[in-house]
């Protein structure tokens, strides 16, 4: 493989981008990438600009040569530039699943990407080295953070004011109840009801928008932290409503190592290092926090109860698996945060 050149002699910085979102990136967040990545390439004076999706490792997209075949395209457009001049533009999305072998070729084209073309690369998570320290030296890079509820509201109060809509709170607190953290449903919504004339109030948006599209599995892990069985379960049937108890149940089971690991450290570093995060991360933080709050009685408790819901849900008639997992909802909020909740420390 050749040798890259040092920084100092690449194009123009602006030409080399990233944008990093969360690891478990809602469809707000997703779009939020998108967007931003769109205007940076513009930012960048790229006119048009050609899409390329990195395929999930094992899609069975082999190719032939060092890269997959879905991904080939990528050398040819960052090599040759715009065919009519000006600044040719490609955006790479998922690029947090490319594989080693792409992305030491792709670092070895950022570092030698010349004024034609300008390249954005958007990923969940961090990029595969070395591609991710070549975009440190030489480009830009642009981070979005996790969408929280408190952001959304926010987030939906400009939007109204943008669409010059007259939205009344009861029927704002409805749309968040709705939608939650996905602001990109949350926009189609708004342009949907920008069509109606006058004031928008509760009724109308309880008709029109009946369920909620996507909900965020740590809203779920929360309401069962905190011991609230009603809210944990309108949050179960939210997520079930296009989600697969599978991966509800993935996700409680990595949250019951996080509190384990949490419970045996004996320092917020170490515990950093056993879960491979920085100390400073938020759900490391969180779970530190909430290392004293549950018995290990009860994480044993727990642990037995997903591995038999696990069984359940693999073996079981999928007319069982909503029960299955209501009453596993039921059975953690008790353990976690119900009367015999530890304090946390």
């Amino acid at each position: 493989m050749a040798l890259r050149r040092p920084a100092a002699t690449v194009g123009p910085v602006k030409s080399v981008l990233a944008v990093i979102g969360p690891r478990d990136a809602g469809p707000g967040e997703r779009e939020t990438m998108l967007e931003r990545a769109r205007a940076l390439l513009a930012q960048a004076g790229a006119e048009d600009v050609d899409r390329i999706d990195v395929p999930g490792r094992g899609a069975g997209d082999d190719g032939e040569g060092t890269m997959r075949a879905s991904l080939e395209s990528i050398v040819p457009a960052l090599q040759s530039g715009s065919l009519f001049g000006g600044v040719r533009g490609v955006l790479v999305v998922d690029a947090q699943g490319l594989l080693k072998a792409e992305a030491e070729i792709l670092a070895d084209l950022v570092d030698t990407l010349d004024e034609s073309a300008a390249v954005c690369f958007v990923s969940q998570g961090a990029i595969p080295a070395p591609l991710g320290k070549a975009i440190k030296e030489v480009g830009e890079t642009v981070t979005i953070k996790k969408m929280r509820e408190r952001d959304a509201a926010d987030w939906l109060g400009e939007a109204v004011r943008a669409r010059k809509l007259k939205l009344d709170s009861e029927a704002a607190a409805i749309l968040l109840q709705r939608f939650g953290t996905d602001t990109a449903a949350l926009g189609r919504a708004l342009d949907q009801l920008a069509e109606l004339d006058g004031p928008v109030g509760l009724e109308e948006v309880a008709r029109r928008f009946r369920n909620r599209p996507d909900e965020p599995m740590w809203h779920f892990a929360d309401a069962v932290a905190a011991g609230s069985t009603t809210d944990a379960l309108r949050r179960l049937a939210d997520f079930l409503t296009h989600g697969h108890p599978l991966q509800l149940l993935a996700f409680l089971e990595n949250d019951l190592k996080r509190r384990a690991l949490a419970a045996a450290a004996p320092d917020i570093d170490t515990f950093a290092g056993w879960v491979g995060s920085r100390p400073d991360h938020y759900p490391v933080k969180k779970a530190w926090r909430a290392r004293n709050a549950v018995a290990p009685e009860h994480l044993r408790r727990a642990l037995d109860a997903l591995a038999r819901a696990d069984i359940e849900l693999k073996t079981a008639p999928e007319a069982t698996h909503r029960l299955t997992m209501e009453r596993l909802t039921v059975a953690l909020s008790r353990w976690y945060g119900g009367p015999g909740r530890r304090r946390a420390g």
